[in-house]
């Protein structure tokens, strides 16, 4: 009923081993999922980070989801990690979130990453800066 319409959905994500963050978010996921299905017919995407590890907010006691918590929404293209990168893939999200290792193998599951296209720093209420890729 939904089939072509954009939700969220929560995802593990990693961008390097610890010693070794890229910024380029790798996801470990199966074509059994909705979302993963949708974005392997329509790769667009968005990916919203709040401000969970910030001074300010937790020096506050204020919850992340505040909007005056810094949040980085990163916006892009999905797509399948090409052969050469499946490795560096793999020791980043294992690395990070060992208990994948144990995930059943009937699902099929593979590596995605964001080709990253758009950022958008939301810093307080309503304000928000576009930061160039490359920084």
């Amino acid at each position: 009923q939904i089939q072509g319409t954009p939700y969220g959905n929560c995802l593990l994500l990693s961008d390097g081993p610890v010693n070794n963050s890229t910024g380029i978010p790798f996801f470990y996921v199966t074509p059994k999922d909705n979302t993963v299905a949708d974005l392997l017919k329509n790769p667009v995407a968005s990916l919203t980070l709040p401000e969970a590890d910030g001074n300010f907010c937790r020096k506050n006691v204020i919850d992340p989801e505040d909007p005056r918590c810094a949040r980085l929404t990163l916006m892009g293209q999905m797509v399948t990690v090409p052969p050469e990168e499946v490795e560096f893939a793999k020791q980043a999200m294992f690395s990070r979130h060992p208990v994948v290792r144990k995930w059943p193998r009937s699902y099929e599951w593979f590596f995605m990453k964001m080709n990253i296209e758009h950022i958008w720093l939301q810093s307080w209420y309503g304000e928000a800066s576009a930061i160039a890729v490359e920084e």
